[in-house]
């Protein structure tokens, strides 16, 4: 089958690869779309020692069944692998599992003619929705988990709270698309990058840059930091009114300084924002289907053919649209 397969640093090659086989209690997915996640670039560029070269990346995808309990159905793929034995599996955290792996990191992943993963991981696809948007479920159960979790801490209902998003990528236009369609009083988010500032405003979002633009003397009930850098930590933590809450989603860099005092003097909540849960997973596909996170005409979709230049053009900065979608 053709894949293309990431082979060293910043290297990914078009070749033939060996055909998946399905272990016990899994199934071959002939794959339709898989998406380019932030982390597959950070791993491209050797930032992640998890993804070791010779090996497929992706893990945001969407295709279908060839047998099992979805067999002949156009499935969204979690592709989060855990015991299902351990106490976070069996209180519902399984993203949390000391054990867990992900396609396209541990395993093969997504950027591929056709992918092994457990049956129990493919939910069937609402009738109308493409291949492409559901594609997005894995991005988006990442947004609709920092949003629950948001709303779990938070002192105050998501409805009367003013919320800032740092990131206009993916995962921070997410959520910012599903802060507004949990009704959130406003969402506004800072971008560096003129592109996806334009994306975020064409989504009906106030988009700044804070380079240019600070944040001054507003402060926001909830902060969602999209990026992971110490620098949108520090802004983030800033920005913060006191009492509020601030969730870091971001996995840019793990360096720098934390203002622990102001945390503290403010009783300001930080939490850390890790993949999703199966029911996340499940509610993310049911919006996506239901059209409640808009036209999601932010998404380019490109043939798997010219994935390798699509990573080149992502590392260049070339590319205004948040997401770029592989079409195999």
């Amino acid at each position: 089958m053709r894949a293309m397969v990431f082979t060293g640093i910043e290297t990914n090659e078009l070749r033939e690869e060996a055909e998946p086989q399905a272990a016990p209690d899994e199934t071959i997915v002939e794959i339709e779309a898989s998406g380019i996640c932030g982390s597959d670039m950070h791993g491209w560029l050797g930032h992640d020692p998890r993804r070791v070269p010779p090996l497929v990346l992706g893990h945001e995808a969407c295709g279908i069944a060839t047998a099992g309990r979805c067999k002949g159905q156009r499935v969204a793929i979690n592709p989060l692998l855990t015991c299902d034995c351990c106490r976070e599996c069996i209180s519902g955290r399984r993203h949390i599992c000391r054990s867990r792996r992900l396609l396209g990191i541990q395993r093969q992943g997504t950027f591929a003619e056709r992918v092994s993963a457990p049956d129990a991981n493919l939910l069937p696809v609402p009738d109308g929705l493409d291949p492409v948007r559901a594609a997005l479920t894995e991005p988006c159960a990442v947004a609709w988990h920092a949003v629950r979790l948001a709303a779990r801490l938070s002192a105050i209902p998501i409805a009367e709270s003013r919320a800032l998003v740092f990131g206009g990528g993916a995962i921070g236009l997410l959520c910012a698309l599903v802060l507004r369609a949990w009704g959130a009083a406003e969402v506004r988010i800072a971008e560096t990058y003129a592109g996806r500032r334009k994306t975020a405003r064409e989504e009906g979002f106030e988009a700044i840059d804070p380079l240019s633009q600070a944040t001054g003397t507003e402060e926001f009930e909830l902060v969602f930091d999209a990026v992971g850098s110490a620098g949108t930590r520090t802004a983030a933590i800033q920005a913060t009114q006191p009492g509020g809450t601030v969730i870091h989603v971001g996995l840019h860099d793990s360096g720098g300084e934390m203002d622990t005092r102001t945390l503290t003097l403010w009783e300001v909540t930080f939490a850390g924002s890790y993949c999703y849960s199966a029911d996340d997973f499940a509610e993310a596909l049911r919006a996506l289907g239901a059209g409640r996170l808009g036209g999601l005409g932010w998404v380019e979709q490109r043939p798997l053919d010219e994935g390798v230049g699509a990573f080149e053009d992502l590392h260049a900065g070339t590319v205004e649209a948040a997401k770029i979608v592989l079409v195999v």
